[in-house]
């Protein structure tokens, strides 16, 4: 593979088709779990209510992550490498509008799981937000060198569940996360075609 990272294993590079697909998959998988959660479990869905403040605090949050994320990307080697170890297997092969998907359905499917059903079954509380951004973590673990990307992630859990937490209101971190992965995906891709041109 011609832009191998180094310390990363080889993979065969997916297909646009491969990536929508895995990223349907998910999304149906992880609404699968929360619903069955919700069914089996006595958990109450945290609410989800529409209001202007709800908008623009996950607005304001998913700006603040990203500005946050594009520091640590400069400023971490080991996360830059492993970010763009996996941002190169998910978003090099998509296209433009392909990345309104990105941001919808992991930060719809995520959100319901992580923060509407697993926060309020372990605990509107620290231990909650800190068990859920943990096991949010770990799902964007494709490898073992992919560590710093799962703390990042850990991290970006962590401020999706405490304002989920000070809110108690799920619209915020859904916001906060479709915006975050539409913003930072697309500056990636234009980062990586100008590199590439």
């Amino acid at each position: 593979m011609a832009n191998q990272l180094p310390d990363q294993p080889e993979i065969e590079p997916l297909t646009r088709t491969q990536v929508l697909i895995a990223m349907g998959v998910t999304a149906l998988v992880l609404l699968f779990v929360a619903k069955l959660w919700l069914h089996l479990g006595s958990v109450i869905l945290l609410p989800l209510e529409g209001t202007p403040e709800a908008l623009l605090l996950g607005l304001g949050i998913a700006l603040g992550i990203t500005v946050l994320s594009s520091l640590v990307y400069r400023l971490w080697p080991a996360y830059r490498q492993s970010a763009d170890y996996y941002l190169q297997m998910v978003l090099k092969p998509l296209v433009l509008p392909d990345l309104i998907w990105l941001g919808l359905l992991p930060g719809m499917s995520e959100e319901l799981l992580f923060r509407g059903v697993m926060l309020p079954a372990v605990g509107l509380n620290a231990t909650g937000v800190v068990a859920s951004s943990l096991l949010f973590g770990v799902l964007h673990l494709s490898g073992p060198q992919q560590w710093p990307y799962v703390v990042w992630a850990t991290a970006v859990g962590l401020l999706l569940g405490f304002s989920a937490l000070a809110t108690g209101n799920l619209l915020v971190p859904i916001v906060a996360h479709i915006v975050t992965n539409l913003l930072s995906s697309y500056l990636w891709k234009l980062d990586h075609k100008q590199a590439e041109a």
